[in-house]
């Protein structure tokens, strides 16, 4: 388990939850639904971005991506994780116990796996093996991620945007303009980024860009994620969980999933361990209830972990810093 210089007191914790209800949120908007005056949330908020402990970017709707498990010679496994998280379209990877050493998503549409895995992964330092599985549907994206930092009456309070329903097909993408390409690229680098400044930015209108916001984020295009180190809110192990099911129950066991406060991400991924989840909990002991006492795991057939022992890159960023 992780400890963490810095680990946020109380009221920052409360306002990266506000945050990832929805991190465009002007301060005197999530002030009232905390309680607490404006002004200290404003420089308590402004100070947890300004550092880094907490990014807020904006990203496009999920597409369909490639989970890969490496294993690699002893003492091999850091680089190789480094190698992953250094490739542009890596949305995170991790250093792994156990046998799969480092584990990443990247995003590769299945029509892209021959060259993944038959050229750009053997080429990794170290490589001893490597496995390859697509994801088939996300059930939680990171941006919908919600550990129960603030009730559920301050969660509505603060909800203007509901994410996609879960299990959703991936579809057809739908074709985005040049200034839509243009906000989303924009809003990539800083979510909290004001309109005045995205107008300048897109050479839109001043009273297009809220428009324009408003009408990707319904249709489900653009999605704010907040970008926090677990460990910092007091979630300091964190573990990826493989879990089989018969396919029938698969379903089942995915929407149990999502209603779970301490699954960070999770997905349905081809091969014979069809579900993927990344959890943040508090401790061992959290760790060892979870994988023992859960109710979904009534329908499950088979069930490992991994501890994750570094994450080099999350949400698209390298690791945030160390900020006291």
């Amino acid at each position: 388990m992780r400890t963490v210089k810095g680990t946020l007191d109380a009221l920052d914790r409360r306002i990266v939850g506000a945050l990832q209800v929805d991190g465009r949120l002007a301060w005197d908007r999530i002030a009232p639904v905390l309680d607490e005056p404006v002004g200290a949330v404003a420089r308590r908020g402004q100070r947890l971005l300004g550092c880094g402990i907490v990014q807020v970017i904006g990203v496009p709707a999920p597409e369909a991506g490639t989970v890969v498990a490496l294993r690699s010679d002893p003492g091999q496994e850091r680089v190789a994780a480094l190698a992953l998280a250094r490739r542009r379209d890596t949305r995170y990877a991790h250093l792994l116990t156990g046998p799969a050493g480092a584990m990443a998503e990247i995003g590769c549409p299945p029509d892209r796996l021959a060259r993944l895995v038959g050229d750009e992964l053997p080429r990794l330092p170290g490589l001893v093996e490597a496995s390859a599985a697509t994801v088939l549907r996300y059930v939680r994206t990171a941006d919908e991620w919600r550990p129960g930092l603030l009730g559920a009456d301050e969660c509505d309070a603060l909800t203007e945007y509901l994410p996609p329903p879960g299990h959703a097909p991936f579809g057809e993408r739908k074709d985005l303009g040049r200034a839509d390409r243009m906000l989303l690229t924009a809003l990539s680098l800083d979510g909290r980024r004001g309109d005045a400044e995205l107008a300048d930015a897109t050479g839109l209108s001043r009273t297009a860009v809220p428009r324009r916001i408003d009408r990707l984020r319904r249709d489900g295009r653009l999605r704010i994620r907040v970008v926090v180190d677990p460990a910092r809110l007091g979630f300091g192990l964190r573990a990826v969980l493989r879990a089989a099911a018969a396919p029938r129950d698969v379903p089942a066991v995915a929407a149990a999933v999502a209603r779970e406060p301490w699954v960070l991400r999770a997905s349905c991924v081809s091969g014979d361990r069809p579900l993927l989840l990344e959890v943040a909990v508090p401790s061992v002991d959290a760790l060892h209830e979870l994988t023992t006492g859960a109710a979904w795991l009534d329908a499950v057939t088979a069930l490992e972990s991994a501890v994750v022992v570094a994450t080099p890159k999350d949400g698209g960023l390298f690791g945030p810093p160390e900020v006291s």
